[in-house]
C-alpha cells in the first residue's frame, strides 16, 4: 500500500475541482495531484468521477472558446483501467435528490456525492467547502491531504 491508498483509499472520487487541476495546473495542489496521477499510473489506487465533471469543466473553456483546454478535458476525461467515469443513472438522481432534501449541497454536488457512494470509493476528494458541512469519513479536502 503506498502513501495516496494509506490516506485515501484504493477507490477515490474525483470532484469537479480535482479535475480542473490536473489538467489545467494549480501550483497550491501540484504535489498532490502529482502524487495522484503517479498512483493512478502504478494501479495503486483507481479513480473515479461522474460523466457529469465533463459538462461542469467545459463551460469556462466554451466561454473562452479555448480548444485547447476543451481537448484536453475530453482527452484527461476517457475511461480507462484507472480512471472509471461513471453515468448518471436513475438511481444516482434519486439518491442525489435525497441528499439536496437533507443537506445544503446543490443538485451537481449532490450528484457527485450519490455517485460516490454508489460506486463504493473510499473518499470524495475535493476543494468544496460545501461538503465540509455533511461530516462524512468520505469527504477528504484536497488542501487538508498532505500526498507528497
Amino acid at each position: 500500500m503506498g502513501q495516496v491508498s494509506s490516506e485515501l483509499g484504493q477507490r477515490i472520487y474525483f470532484d469537479t475541482n480535482v479535475v480542473i487541476y490536473a489538467v489545467e495546473g494549480f501550483a497550491d495542489y501540484a504535489d498532490q495531484i502529482q502524487a495522484l496521477l503517479k498512483a493512478m499510473s502504478i494501479g495503486e489506487i483507481v479513480a473515479v468521477t461522474s460523466e457529469l465533471t465533463l459538462a461542469e469543466t467545459l463551460v469556462k473553456p466554451l466561454k473562452d472558446q479555448n480548444v485547447a483546454i476543451q481537448r484536453a478535458y475530453r482527452r484527461f476525461l476517457i475511461p480507462t483501467a484507472a480512471f472509471e467515469i461513471k453515468p448518471i443513472s436513475r438511481n444516482i438522481l434519486e439518491t442525489a435528490a435525497q441528499w439536496r432534501a437533507t443537506s445544503k449541497l446543490k443538485l451537481p454536488d449532490a450528484i457527485h456525492l450519490a455517485t460516490c457512494l454508489s460506486e463504493r470509493c473510499d473518499s470524495l476528494l475535493t476543494n468544496d467547502d460545501a461538503f465540509k458541512s455533511l461530516n462524512l469519513t468520505q469527504i477528504k479536502m484536497l488542501s487538508d491531504v498532505s500526498l507528497a
